[in-house]
């Protein structure tokens, strides 16, 4: 008789209630418009390397998040910002 297989149902990672809630780098006012040359504001989205932070870790909505992803690319094409993080 050949031997059967198992199923194995895979459960899902119990939620921690307790979980710190998402810390928002920067809120935008409804008419407040993201500008390249706003170099200390575009610096809370940029990490330490010289990525920009997803959205997930800057909290902001889709539409915000193209805005400062597009002012820090021309802010980078404009020498305000470095395009990678310091060199180790």
């Amino acid at each position: 008789m050949p031997p059967t297989k198992s199923r194995r149902t895979r459960r899902r990672p119990q939620v921690d209630s307790r979980r710190r809630k998402k810390r928002i780098a920067y809120k935008f006012g409804d008419d407040e418009y993201v500008d390249y040359k706003d170099v200390a504001l575009l610096r809370k989205f940029v990490s330490d390397r010289g990525k920009i932070r997803p959205r997930r870790v800057t909290g902001l909505n889709p539409r915000r998040q193209r805005e400062v992803a597009i002012a820090i690319r021309n802010a980078r094409e404009m020498a305000l910002l470095p395009y990678s993080g310091q060199k180790s």
